[in-house]
């Protein structure tokens, strides 16, 4: 794997931004505008797996950065859990859902790999 210098350059923060921007668009542009409390709730969960792989990322070293990866993993498992609410809410239709969960679950897995491959290296410092 090459040197990474940048957290904008992993895949997985990346996909985790496209996400939240995703989740913010359904947040204006369906009924999900008018549920406060809600709203607000995914739209935190889904920016966490991106600015925890970033806070990680510009950490002190692999311990960290792994960390770090792992509550990113789990603000995706939540905000997979609160797409299952929109859903139930009628504030996005089956397709979008299936989508949507389809995508947070692929990320998790990519989270859960980058995780075990930094296991595996004994290196220290922003060097991915």
């Amino acid at each position: 794997m090459a040197t990474i210098n940048r957290f904008e350059d992993l895949e997985i923060w990346q996909e985790a931004r496209r996400l939240a921007k995703v989740i913010h668009r359904i947040s204006i542009e369906t009924n999900l505008k008018t549920d406060f409390k809600f709203k607000e709730q995914i739209k935190s969960s889904s920016g966490s797996v991106m600015d925890n792989i970033a806070e990680g990322f510009e950490g002190d070293g692999n311990l960290e950065f792994r960390q770090f990866l792992s509550i990113a993993k789990g603000s995706a498992g939540e905000t997979r859990s609160q797409l299952y609410r929109i859903f139930d809410c009628e504030y996005i239709n089956e397709k979008d859902f299936e989508h949507l969960t389809n995508d947070y679950e692929k990320l998790s897995g990519k989270i859960k790999n980058f995780i075990s491959y930094l296991n595996k290296k004994r290196f220290q410092g922003k060097q991915v």
